[in-house]
């Protein structure tokens, strides 16, 4: 696969300590379902291909093999439960942040967990909670052409393709939202 997202072409790009334990498939039901119990903080599943990818309320996030960021990390925070809805914003921030970096494009933030860009859905974010660890699963449509997106939606759908014209590198974007989300992470904790 030539954008492929398996470990050999990730783990060199990670910059933090997210992503090193990296559980990767070609085809999962969901990478959520992917982490371990006994993973540590920053920990991450990507597939290529999700076969009940979700979102928001039970939705569904479809996305053609090798055309998206599919991705779930673990997060263990030392705060209040009542802090834990805002993780959602941490994320959608971070991957604002690293789409733009990439692509040059100024992506906006929908409360409470879409990215858009020109007011179309580029990139959604699920976090569930349970016994102190949070999954945050992360959804970007990278390389997918305007044939390929979604049209029974709520929001109209786009990708990175669409608006820049041009395909990107998967894994770089990947590794970007990972450095993102982890400082932006820390700070949140901290703050």
């Amino acid at each position: 696969m030539a954008d492929s997202l398996a470990p050999d072409g990730v783990k060199p790009l990670l910059q933090g300590r997210f992503g090193h334990v990296y559980h990767y498939a070609e085809v999962a039901p969901s990478t959520q379902r992917m982490l371990a119990d006994d993973d540590g903080e920053g920990a991450v599943a990507v597939a290529e291909e999700q076969t009940a990818g979700r979102g928001r309320l039970g939705r569904s996030w479809e996305a053609p093999a090798g055309t998206s960021v599919l991705v779930s990390v673990l997060l263990l925070p030392a705060v209040e439960a009542a802090r834990l809805p805002e993780l959602s914003l941490v994320a959608g921030g971070a991957v604002t942040e690293a789409i733009a970096a990439a692509t040059g494009l100024k992506p906006t933030l929908k409360f409470p967990n879409d990215v858009l860009i020109f007011g179309r859905k580029v990139a959604g974010i699920l976090a569930e909670s349970s016994d102190g660890r949070v999954v945050l699963g992360i959804g970007v449509n990278v390389n997918m052409s305007a044939e390929q997106l979604p049209l029974e939606v709520d929001t109209p759908a786009t990708s990175l393709l669409v608006e820049t014209g041009a395909p990107l590198a998967r894994a770089e974007l990947l590794a970007a939202v990972l450095v993102c989300l982890e400082r932006r992470y820390e700070a949140w904790v901290t703050g």
